[in-house]
């Protein structure tokens, strides 16, 4: 931890091959994390267990100015670095969050569920409590053996609570999205599968099924959105579904600079959220969140929306892979990311952050 802190603050002399060397090494470790994705811890040798999880407060989101708030189109409200000495504790790529933002559901790509008590100081994140956390199974409570089983990307929270509700869990590698409910036991068995469209079969084996949601409003209000990372069509724009009743209908997200598709979040107008992310040898990680308006989901589509917020390693972020939005007690939009660290703490961090969607922003967007 304490190189990877060196290169990413330094802002003297050399710095710039510092950086060159950090992005470099950032690389490879999310390169190593995939290729070793049957090498991650399995959860299932550990069963359900309370873990201990600390927090160190992060203040700023740019790293040289720590006074500023507003970031694009989003107000920054606040980040932690999280770490365990848990074993499974790590690759975080599906989250949600509870309706009024104090409890959480994450999902890993080495097949864990995380529940845990949102803890705060004032308007700003302070830690995790009641920390939970226990291995995905397959149907009929059988244990997920090999790692491309366990490769969970995505996660959507449908009805209820994190007490007590319905969850989708999005698989890459081993495409497939499952039914799972939520109690405060924990994250129960899948009750079933989605029927996924033909085409969505041929997804990359690494680059499947990254981002899932069902959309809450407006005209197309039920139906579940799922995007792949990285599987396009022939101008190179990613390609999505529209799962409903009827089936399903494909659209595209316009490819903008040769970033991935990480997670996707419902608003309550049925407008969406995309996050995005983007690996450089010499830039290493870089962020972005796009709007889409409502009416811009429809069968056959492209896509392009609006960009809320883009960063860099200016800035605090690592391979930010999870998305979630909640409604902040004083009726705010907010945004919670979390990375995944690839299982490598010595290059990457667990990192969560937190931004609020201004109200005459969000107001202005969805015209």
């Amino acid at each position: 931890m304490a190189p990877r802190a060196t290169w990413l603050r330094c802002l003297g002399p050399g710095c710039g091959i510092k950086r060159g060397v950090a992005a470099f090494g950032l690389a490879l470790a999310v390169a190593g994390g995939i290729a070793i994705a049957d090498g991650k811890p399995d959860p299932s040798r550990h069963g359900v267990q309370a873990i201990t999880v600390t927090a160190r407060p992060i203040t700023s989101f740019e790293r040289i100015a720590a006074d500023r708030h507003r970031y694009g189109k989003l107000e920054w409200r606040g980040g932690l670095v999280l770490a365990s000495d848990a074993k499974s504790f790590g690759g975080w790529s599906g989250l949600a969050l509870s309706a009024r933002g104090d409890a959480l559901v994450a999902v890993s790509d080495a097949g864990a569920w995380m529940t845990a008590r949102v803890e705060r100081t004032g308007d700003r994140l302070a830690g995790l409590s009641n920390v939970r956390l226990g291995p995905i199974k397959a149907l009929g409570a059988k244990t997920l053996r090999r790692g491309r089983d366990r490769d969970a990307e995505a996660l959507q929270l449908v009805e209820g609570d994190i007490g007590k509700g319905r969850l989708l869990i999005a698989f890459e590698q081993n495409h497939r999205i499952g039914w799972f409910d939520i109690t405060p036991e924990g994250v129960s068995p899948p009750r079933s599968y989605v029927a996924l469209p033909a085409d969505a079969r041929r997804m990359p084996a690494m680059k499947g099924l990254e981002a899932v949601a069902m959309l809450r409003g407006g005209p197309r209000k039920g139906t579940l959105v799922a995007i792949a990372e990285r599987f396009t069509d022939r101008a190179g724009n990613h390609r999505g579904w529209l799962i409903g009743g009827g089936g399903a209908e494909g659209f595209t997200v316009t490819d903008i600079g040769g970033f991935d598709i990480t997670d996707v979040a419902a608003l309550p107008d049925g407008s969406l959220l995309i996050l995005e992310r983007r690996f450089r040898w010499l830039e290493g990680v870089r962020m972005r969140i796009r709007y889409v308006k409502a009416g811009a989901i429809r069968p056959g589509a492209g896509i392009t929306g609006e960009v809320l917020l883009e960063a860099d390693m200016s800035h605090e972020i690592d391979n930010m892979e999870a998305l979630a939005v909640h409604t902040s007690a004083r009726g705010e939009t907010m945004l919670t990311l979390m990375s995944d660290d690839n299982f490598n703490g010595f290059l990457q961090r667990t990192v969560m952050l937190q931004f609020a969607i201004p109200t005459e922003e969000l107001a202005s967007l969805s015209r």
